[in-house]
């Protein structure tokens, strides 16, 4: 090989040889009280190991030809507690940047801060901000924890979030793009400004191999946004146990006695949450084959993490 091309190579033969297969290592319990967080650590080990097996079954990393960095390029660091966070969107992320942040010592309070100053302050670092060096390091030695959803009821809730309410990116860039190739006879009105897009037309979108506008990080599975099979994460929360589990890997990585992880709703806190009710209402907008087709694209997801298909 030349040099150039061992240059290239050599973060992910590395990789490989530090993650193939993924160990299922003991989570550290030593600051918690045991009989409290009984059946919550229960239900964790069952998560676990589940996806361990899982894993160690289909070994879906042998396909893996991405780079280190763009594997690690959703996780955020807080370096204090030795913690690394991989972002789901639509399954509490906003809330859980802010408890890293007053964890790092960055806010008194998850009270105080706001939506803007989460997603667009760049207060948290991300792990691929690190060199090859830091990064393996964390990855081997900090409490990886990642949250999950229902992944219909994580669609819904992105395209309620994003398409029913206005939005000055998300209907110029995705909803132009949307009605103007699925919507027949759509009006002046819609194509130039992108509003009012059906969950029909976003189905389509999500499905067509041949997509005007790429993926999103609202949409996209959580087997791409995080690989949960190439990296080793500790702790796996999920949205419909939120506040519990989260409150548990606090103390799991010894987080001061008064941070809760917040209950308020971020954003349109008047709207009713995305349920597994208002998930059917949607799904009646779609044929037998789309629905089909929609769980065949988040099947991984569904497999990963146990839920149950609709």
């Amino acid at each position: 090989l030349s040099g150039q091309q061992k240059i290239s190579e050599s973060p992910f033969s590395q990789f490989k040889e530090v993650y193939l297969p993924p160990a299922l290592r003991p989570l550290n319990k030593t600051l918690v009280t045991p009989d409290q967080w009984k059946d919550v650590n229960s239900t964790q080990e069952k998560r676990r190991s589940l996806l361990y097996e899982f894993c160690k079954k289909y070994n879906t990393m042998k396909k893996l030809r991405t780079h280190l960095v763009n594997v690690v390029s959703r996780i955020y660091v807080e370096d204090r507690h030795k913690v690394l966070y991989c972002e789901v969107p639509k399954v509490g992320c906003s809330n859980w940047k802010r408890v890293l942040m007053v964890l790092n010592g960055l806010a008194t309070s998850v009270h105080n801060i706001s939506h803007d100053d989460v997603h667009y302050g760049k207060h948290l670092r991300k792990l691929d901000s690190y060199d090859l060096k830091g990064i393996y390091t964390r990855l081997n030695t900090y409490t990886k924890t990642i949250f999950v959803r229902d992944p219909l009821e994580r669609l819904v809730s992105a395209f309620r979030d994003k398409f029913e309410h206005p939005n000055s990116y998300y209907h110029p860039v995705f909803g132009k793009a949307i009605i103007k190739k699925y919507r027949h006879n759509a009006n002046e009105e819609a194509l130039e400004t992108g509003s009012g897009v059906k969950f029909k037309e976003f189905i389509q979108y999500l499905l067509d191999s041949h997509r005007p506008v790429g993926m999103d990080i609202h949409w996209e599975q959580v087997s791409k946004l995080c690989y949960p099979c190439l990296i080793n994460y500790d702790f796996i929360g999920k949205f419909e146990t939120l506040e519990e589990d989260a409150n548990y890997f606090l103390q799991l990585v010894g987080a001061p006695a008064e941070l809760k992880f917040p209950k308020f709703k971020d954003r349109h806190s008047s709207d009713e949450r995305t349920s597994a009710e208002v998930v059917r209402q949607y799904l009646k907008e779609l044929s037998k084959e789309e629905r089909q087709l929609t769980y065949d694209f988040y099947y991984l997801d569904y497999l990963m993490f146990n839920y149950t298909s609709p």
